[in-house]
């Protein structure tokens, strides 16, 4: 029987991937898909919330399972996991806000103090936060830890900003993207890499969260009216099409290797 790999296991290699574009590009509609699939599978399909969490959580838990036998970044089963956790982690939120009456300022600050905490610990374990090494199981979990955080750290923080703070929807994506570019233009200047990339990633989170908000809800509210359904099918596609690529070269590439 396979087991998984130990904390000190010097057999895999890196289990994320390289930061290209496409990378970002995934991300940002991973983040995207995470909003309007939430909102497509509990309200227009009908689950209602209940079994919309239930299922999201049994698969996630079913695709972070796979990602963490593997031994190697393997796209497909990495961005899968990806989108997963983007759903998951908007839902935390939502059953917070939505469901218990939480304040976004708490919920926000909350998310913040414990992504900090991951990294803390994270750090003082493995004295390395950087992405280019996640190479046992002990860190990938950190990893994975992370980026949950992340994602309900951003969707906090967008709703903070789109809905409490009174942004909306364009103002938001515009406001967001505006730090993500200053982020950009810092690690450019010389800023310290790993964190100006955990910076860009949880600000993806509500650039991506506020731009759906913004494709998807009716013009009465501001947005562009084109409903959960269409534009996460749209966004899905995207990211498949970019996957398949990514995992195409992949595979090409280890059989060119396996014929040497």
């Amino acid at each position: 029987m396979n087991r998984l790999p130990s904390a000190t296991s010097n057999a895999w290699l890196n289990k994320v991937p390289e930061v290209t574009l496409s990378f970002w590009i995934i991300k940002i509609m991973s983040t995207t898909v995470g909003e309007t699939g939430a909102d497509f599978l509990a309200v227009d399909a009908g689950w209602g919330q209940g079994v919309t969490r239930t299922a999201m959580v049994a698969s996630l838990t079913a695709a972070l399972f796979t990602q963490l036998r593997t031994r190697r970044y393997t796209p497909w089963i990495y961005w899968l996991t990806v989108v997963l956790v983007s759903v998951v982690g908007t839902q935390i939120t939502d059953l917070l806000t939505d469901g218990l009456g939480v304040s976004l300022y708490v919920s926000t600050s909350v998310f913040a103090v414990a992504l900090a905490a991951i990294f803390f610990v994270w750090y003082r374990v493995e004295r390395t936060l950087s992405i280019h090494d996640i190479v046992t199981l002990r860190r990938e979990l950190f990893y994975w830890a992370a980026v949950l955080c992340t994602f309900a750290l951003g969707t906090a923080a967008g709703d903070l900003a789109t809905e409490a703070l009174g942004l909306g929807f364009a103002w938001g994506a515009v406001a967001f993207g505006a730090l993500i570019g200053a982020t950009y233009v810092a690690w450019r200047m010389g800023g310290n890499a790993v964190l100006t990339f955990w910076i860009a990633y949880v600000l993806t989170r509500p650039f991506g969260a506020a731009l759906g908000d913004q494709l998807t809800q009716s013009r009465t509210y501001g947005g562009l009216g084109m409903g959960a359904m269409w534009t996460s099918a749209l966004f899905l596609s995207v990211i498949i099409t970019l996957v398949a690529v990514a995992q195409f070269g992949m595979n090409a590439s280890r059989s060119t290797q396996a014929a040497k």
